[in-house]
């Protein structure tokens, strides 16, 4: 498929469509989470209100995954990203203008819901556009716009909310995702398919009548595989601060500068697993390397814990690139498994595998960790990525998906 005039779309230009949508709809999602001060010491809101509030976003984007990527299969990646962004916009500005706070929670699940469309949809544009030996990379730098969302959320919501209030910080996702879905319904061009039909006196094509999860276990063990991962991910991105500061004595500032220093490390080392994925010709190898570099490093962080060794800072910054490697490279496969008319359908059930493993770690590790302490439920989340490791799929099995 080619552009409006008939040249054929650059992929780095598909790519960075694919980022803003992406980051425009996180900084949404992770706007509430960055209220809760404002909403609790000024509002008056208990913690559990404020957060019950924070989570209604992820709530909604949790429900909708799977029936945008169904939609994005029928209808292609660009409208379904270009209207969810505008429907989270008109959430987020209708959000400034609420007075009650069911009324701004409910704003919240609907914006959420609408979000989760380029979550669904910006993976395929990606994949559709870039050659195999290079996806790899493209997938490493599109998984950096959630930490981008995060970041632009923090630095911005904060202070908007402490000198304009509620509807101050809610300008910038709401003009951020208003502009991108103008943009990405201008700049997107949908990645081409084969033709759903078969032509008279010829037979479908392959991909039209690939039913990945009927036919293979490929995709529901790279889910498996994933959601253990995601086990490792969210006890350092949850528990390493407190672990620096209660297990080890670390100053909170001096803590706070590790996790803003590990969180950096772990967005760049996604894009240098990608790299090493376009160099060995595999997404599927690097996967295991990492499970098993999971557990490596979950058990290093037992180690330092129960010794209490100065080495803690550095060994939750390679904790904390290990464990969010996986990602792209697990993103990547089930894309090419699932095929174009089942990638949006796969990647929906891969994002909310995840988001759904990672809504039950904090308060599973955290009871863990009050149980029997930080060194043995480290090693106990060792087992997760352990279990993983042999999951992941051998790339001679992918003989039987279609090309």
């Amino acid at each position: 498929m080619m552009s409006g005039n008939g040249r054929r779309p650059r992929p780095w230009l598909m790519l960075a469509f694919g980022v803003l949508a992406q980051a425009s709809s996180t900084v949404f999602v992770s706007t509430p989470a960055f209220l809760i001060p404002l909403l609790h010491t000024e509002r008056g809101l208990s913690l559990a209100q404020a957060g019950l509030l924070a989570s209604a976003p992820t709530l909604g984007l949790v429900l909708t995954l799977i029936a945008w990527g169904a939609l994005s299969d029928r209808i292609g990646e660009r409208w379904v990203i270009a209207s969810g962004l505008a429907l989270t916009a008109v959430a987020a500005f209708a959000a400034m203008f609420v007075d009650s706070y069911v009324a701004l929670g409910a704003l919240f699940l609907v914006g959420g819901m609408a979000s989760a469309s380029p979550n669904a949809a910006s993976g395929r544009v990606v994949i559709g556009w870039f050659p195999k030996e290079r996806r790899g990379l493209a997938m490493g730098i599109r998984q950096m716009c959630q930490p981008l969302g995060v970041a632009i959320a923090a630095l911005t919501v904060p202070v908007l909310a402490a000198t304009g209030g509620i509807a101050a910080a809610l300008v910038v996702p709401a003009v951020l995702c208003a502009v991108s879905a103008v943009l990405c319904a201008i700049g997107i061009v949908d990645p081409p398919r084969p033709p759903r039909q078969a032509v008279a006196g010829e037979q479908a094509h392959p991909q039209a009548v690939w039913r990945p999860y009927r036919e293979t276990s490929l995709l529901w063990r790279i889910h498996s595989v994933s959601m253990l991962l995601v086990v490792p991910q969210f006890t350092i991105s949850t528990f390493g601060l407190v672990w620096l500061v209660s297990q080890l004595h670390f100053a909170s500032l001096a803590a706070g500068i590790v996790i803003g220093v590990s969180q950096f490390a772990g967005a760049i080392g996604r894009i240098g697993v990608g790299v090493l994925s376009d160099r060995v010709g595999s997404h599927l190898r690097p996967l295991r390397w990492v499970s098993l570099g999971a557990v490596a490093v979950m058990l290093l962080m037992a180690v330092a814990s129960s010794l209490g060794s100065v080495a803690a800072a550095v060994i939750l910054i390679v904790a904390a690139i290990v464990t969010v490697a996986d990602n792209g490279l697990a993103y990547t496969s089930v894309a090419e498994i699932a095929g174009p008319f089942w990638s949006g359908r796969a990647l929906g059930a891969q994002n909310t595998g995840q988001f759904l493993a990672a809504s039950v770690v904090g308060p599973v590790v955290g009871a863990l960790i009050g149980w029997v302490g930080y060194p043995i439920a480290f090693a106990l989340v060792a087992v997760c990525p352990a279990v993983a490791a042999p999951l992941v799929p051998r790339d001679r099995e992918l003989v039987a998906v279609p090309a």
